[in-house]
């Protein structure tokens, strides 16, 4: 899938140094393979320890992780939806994008001169929040007489609804909260917003860029976690996460054990952006690989099907699924089948996280 979450930020937050760690990050684990797609686009694997399970049952020659793709924005000043810095670039690649990952300043370090208006990270994560939001304004300024005019001449109920959402976006952005956080509040369903590609009804995902002593204070944690709720809060050290990938795996873990980090923050990062895509995967195993598929929550056994060939979809009659904890436990595929845990479903049945699939279909 081309999904990809846009990283960005003010200047001197520690972006290039996390995105940088991202393209690198294949170093850190063999079985989270990256690729570089552009310059400025990464891919990074999902990590996900079914899969090496799934592996060792079926004696698989190789992993294939689901993946989510970054997309390095360049930094944003303060005015941007007036032009200011980069502005209109700023803001189309932003649009192009599925996903906002705003990283925040929280590290202090003298040497790393803040921008003009920059002090802290809730001052930081308004003045970009308050350039999308007056961007997104702008897009309603523009779209609304066309909407309203719409409605006067047809009963659409389509229609009407994208006119009603967009006047009450307004509202919702006036009060200077993002659409993403605030429309289910107002009853706005964002759907119905989609070709008005606003940029604030994108989710968004926050990552902290911390000094690596701070990542165990519980404290502040829970006090910048709270200021981007319902947003997912990430934290790390975007230099530490740059040293570790150029580690080997074994002194890598040591390095994180030190710390006391745990969980690298990379693999932290592209779990919740997986999230925050409203994506999840099914498996599928056999001896030349095990390989996880992203598709969308909600999709069909045909949809999925159609991720590894539109042929599959085309011609889909059925698909022989087990979930991976009852496959795990019976130890191998017949023994699942023995006991009753493998179903064959038809086209209606809705995909679940961890279903390990085979598809049946005529060519």
């Amino acid at each position: 899938m081309s999904l990809s979450i846009g990283i960005v930020g003010l200047p001197n937050v520690g972006k290039s140094t996390l995105f940088n760690a991202l393209t690198r990050a294949g170093a850190l684990a063999a079985n989270y393979p990256f690729a570089t797609i552009e310059p400025n686009v990464g891919v990074v694997g999902v990590p996900d320890p079914r899969l090496s399970a799934l592996a060792g049952l079926y004696n698989s020659a190789r992993i294939v992780p689901a993946s989510v793709r970054f997309t390095d924005i360049a930094g944003l000043v303060q005015g941007a939806s007036q032009g200011q810095g980069l502005g209109n670039q700023f803001l189309g690649h932003i649009r192009e994008t599925d996903a906002i990952c705003q990283v925040v300043r929280v590290f202090a370090d003298p040497d790393v001169t803040r921008v003009e208006g920059s002090a802290d990270p809730e001052g930081d994560i308004a003045t970009v929040v308050t350039e999308l939001i007056l961007a997104d304004l702008q897009t309603l300024e523009k779209a609304l007489p066309r909407l309203v005019k719409e409605t006067k001449f047809s009963k659409d109920p389509e229609r009407l609804e994208v006119a009603a959402a967009a006047g009450a976006a307004v509202g919702v952005l006036d009060s200077g909260t993002t659409l993403y956080a605030g429309a289910a509040a107002a009853g706005i369903s964002l759907p119905a917003l989609r070709e008005l590609h606003l940029l604030t009804a994108k989710p968004f995902l926050y990552v902290f860029n911390m000094d690596v002593g701070e990542l165990s204070d519980e404290g502040l944690r829970k006090q910048l976690t709270s200021l981007v709720a319902p947003a997912e809060a990430i934290f790390l050290d975007a230099k530490t996460e740059a040293d570790l990938t150029e580690l080997p795996e074994e002194e890598a873990a040591e390095l994180l054990a030190e710390a006391g980090m745990g969980e690298p923050g990379l693999s932290q990062l592209a779990s919740a952006g997986f999230r925050a895509l409203g994506l999840q995967t099914f498996l599928t195993a056999g001896p030349k690989e095990t390989r996880a598929w992203e598709i969308p929550i909600g999709a069909t056994a045909p949809e999925a099907a159609g991720v590894i060939h539109t042929d599959f979809q085309r011609g889909f009659i059925k698909a022989e699924i087990v979930s991976f904890g009852d496959l795990m436990a019976a130890g191998s595929l017949a023994a699942a089948r023995a006991v009753g845990k493998v179903r064959v479903e038809g086209k209606d049945y809705v995909m679940q996280d961890g279903d390990v699939v085979e598809f049946r279909f005529n060519v």
